[in-house]
């Protein structure tokens, strides 16, 4: 995958999306007080609920920190010795970080890809330049944000496929919470698929298993609901 393109313009949004979109920052010349604008936009990603969820009727959902958070444990439960599981926490805690401003993109806000990219890119900017004035911590949150975003490397790689597990075991929570009243097949059907890591790929099918013995359990002690 391309690097996300770092354009300034951003494209017009309308609709739900536009709602979670905080207007950009502009940088009021006191470096602390537009650092500490950053460190309050952060509690953005505490409280705002991951669109697909929502979208799906969960009640209370996961917020996009709660994703985050889980993902960077799930990198340290790793036992490949060729990654770099430093850089793979470092990363699941930096990858939706432009989401604090732009909110939590999904297809059901009818952004393209492109759009998505270009807001999110922007949003960073923002962040890294205006925010944090572009000094030595804004680098390093900007190096690893764009080693994400490339998918080049292998911690940038296993990252991704841990941003796809961590959904797809987010799913099979939600429905065993609604003892199957709610069906987010399509969640698992969008990722597991895709997990590329031999050691995703295992967490991957010991979760579908269990999520097929679920509805196995289920379909014998009430046939009915099926």
């Amino acid at each position: 995958m391309e690097a996300t393109p770092t354009s300034s313009s951003s494209p017009s949004v309308s609709g739900p999306a536009s709602k979670r979109i905080v207007p950009p920052y502009v940088p009021s010349g006191d470096e602390g007080k537009d650092r500490l604008y950053f460190f309050h936009l952060l509690e953005r990603l505490k409280t705002q609920k991951r669109t697909g969820w929502v979208d799906n009727g969960i009640g209370n959902p996961e917020s996009i920190s709660d994703h985050m958070h889980r993902m960077a444990v799930l990198a340290l439960c790793s036992s490949d010795k060729s990654l770099d599981i430093g850089k793979c926490v470092l990363l699941a805690v930096v990858h939706d970080l432009a989401e604090a401003q732009v909110g939590d993109i999904a297809p059901s806000d009818g952004i393209s890809k492109q759009d998505k990219r270009r807001l999110e890119a922007a949003a960073m900017d923002n962040i890294i330049n205006d925010m944090l004035g572009g000094g030595t911590a804004a680098q390093r949150i900007r190096a690893l944000w764009d080693e994400y975003e490339a998918q080049e490397t292998a911690e940038a790689k296993f990252v991704k496929d841990l941003d796809l597990f961590e959904m797809a075991l987010q799913a099979t929570e939600y429905e065993k919470e609604s003892q199957g009243q709610k069906l987010l097949g399509p969640f698992l059907e969008s990722s597991i698929p895709r997990l590329r890591h031999p050691e995703a790929q295992s967490w991957g099918n010991d979760l579908t298993a269990e999520r097929n013995q679920f509805w196995i359990d289920r379909t014998t002690k009430n046939p009915e609901s099926t």
